[in-house]
Formats: structure tokens, C-alpha cells, sequence
């Protein structure tokens, strides 16, 4: 079977899909390319793949062709991909020990870039606040480079969260350019929960209150601040403890 219309009823769903509400509905999410589609399928999340008419296909997996200007109606990659899947959503009820928190982070690349962070120095869940970009969206999929398979993201309302934390008794830091206390004096620790903030505004003042520690990254006078991405890896790097 081959799918020649943009208007068949099935390319519509994957156009709803890239809906931020939408996909949060249905709990699922559009993924490109054949790194995302292989790590949907090795841990069982992949519902339905789509593929550009003519690709040799190599997974054990029920398949639909389609066009190229099918392909690229719902893709907004520069070149059409050969591949393009619709996944469940990756999400545990339980927030783990070392926790990220994204207080209305804006900039898909850095979302994209703190999640795959996040998987390089254990954590075991990062949680996206409810006006944050969607860790779902193309582009945040496109740079994780496939780590989304391997953590656990919630969507959800930070303070109900920060609560959770709190009742759990793990040690809640803040990320700040007013902080007094230098990352060089934190402590590393298995047991953790971070907030990193907006790229203009940073983390909520109401939110920096309630934080055990807030934190700074020490650097020159000649630089301001660093990107959030950049700021998360390093902050990462300093806690992470084998």
C-alpha cells in the first residue's frame, strides 16, 4: 500500500500530532528519521511507521508507504526523510532520585540539549513545566540525537512537583546569577533535584525560595551568563557521582 494524498485521513492524524496540546491528548508524538524510529522499536514504543516510497526497509515492522510530497507535508526537515513514525510516550510515575526541573524553557535546542545532558550523567527523570516547549517537538527530538528513549520527561506542573521533592526529603537547588554560593561548594550527591530557568527571565523568584541551594557557575567579567544548555552540563557534570 502506498499513500498518495495529503489529505488521507492518517497523514492528517501525524499533522495533528505535531500539535503540543494534541499529542499531550493522545500521549504520543511524531518521530523522523531512522535513529528515533530504532530506538522506538528496541524499547516497544513505536505505534505506526511511514515510509518514503522506494526505501528498502530493515525492521521487523508493519510499514506504510508514502510519497515524497506526502513525506515532506509532514516533516519540516530541509531534506525529506526516508522515515518517519508515530511513538507512545515515554513516561514513568515515579520521578526517581536525581531530577531535573525546566521552569518554561523556550528554545528546542536547549531543551533538546539538557535532556541528552541529563542522560549522560544519570538522572533518572526530567520534568518539563506545563508552558516549557514540548520535549515532544521535532526539533527538541532532532537534538537529543535519540536520548529521549533513555529517561524518563513528565509534563507537568512544577510545583505540584517541587511538593513531591519536598516530601521526599531530596535536596532542592536553584540555578542563579545572584547566588552567593559557588557550584565549586556543592557537594556531589545521589540524590538530587535541579531548576533550570527560561532563557531570558531564569528561574521563577517563587521557585528559587523554596530551593534548599541556590547555585552559580563561577566565570570571568567579561561574560554575563551562559546559554542554559551549556550551563546544564556543566552543573550535570559537578554533581554526577558514580
Amino acid at each position: 500500500m502506498i499513500i498518495t494524498s495529503k489529505d488521507n485521513s492518517k497523514i492528517k492524524h501525524i499533522r495533528k500530532l505535531l500539535n503540543k496540546k494534541d499529542s499531550m491528548n493522545e500521549g504520543l508524538f511524531v518521530i523522523e528519521g531512522e535513529n528515533l524510529v530504532e530506538e522506538a522499536i528496541k524499547n516497544n514504543l513505536l505505534v505506526e511507521l511511514y515510509v518514503l516510497d522506494g526505501t528498502v526497509v530493515k525492521y521487523d515492522f508493519p510499514y506504510t508507504y508514502v510519497t515524497s510530497e506526502v513525506m515532506r507535508s509532514i516533516s519540516d526537515m530541509k531534506s525529506t526523510p526516508r522515515l518517519i513514525g508515530i511513538s507512545k510516550y515515554i513516561n514513568k510515575n515515579t520521578l526517581g532520585k536525581k531530577i531535573v526541573l525546566l521552569d518554561d524553557i523556550q528554545d528546542p535546542g536547549n531543551a533538546g540539549t539538557i535532556i541528552r545532558n541529563s542522560v549522560a550523567f544519570d538522572v533518572d527523570t526530567v520534568v518539563f513545566s506545563k508552558n516549557s516547549v514540548s520535549p515532544y517537538n521535532e526539533k527538541v527530538l532532532r537534538s537529543t540525537g535519540g536520548m529521549i528513549y533513555n529517561i524518563n520527561i513528565i509534563i507537568a506542573d512544577l510545583d505540584n512537583v517541587i511538593d513531591t521533592i519536598k516530601n521526599e526529603n531530596i535536596k532542592l537547588y536553584g540555578t542563579s546569577l545572584k547566588s552567593s554560593i559557588s557550584l565549586l561548594n556543592v557537594e556531589k550527591t545521589n540524590e538530587f533535584a535541579i531548576i533550570f530557568g527560561n532563557e531570558g527571565n531564569g528561574v521563577n523568584n517563587k521557585y528559587l525560595e523554596l530551593c534548599d541551594l541556590n547555585i552559580r557557575i563561577d566565570m570571568n567579567n567579561k561574560c554575563e551568563s551562559l546559554n542554559v544548555g551549556v550551563s546544564s552540563g556543566i552543573v550535570l557534570y559537578h554533581m554526577y557521582k558514580r
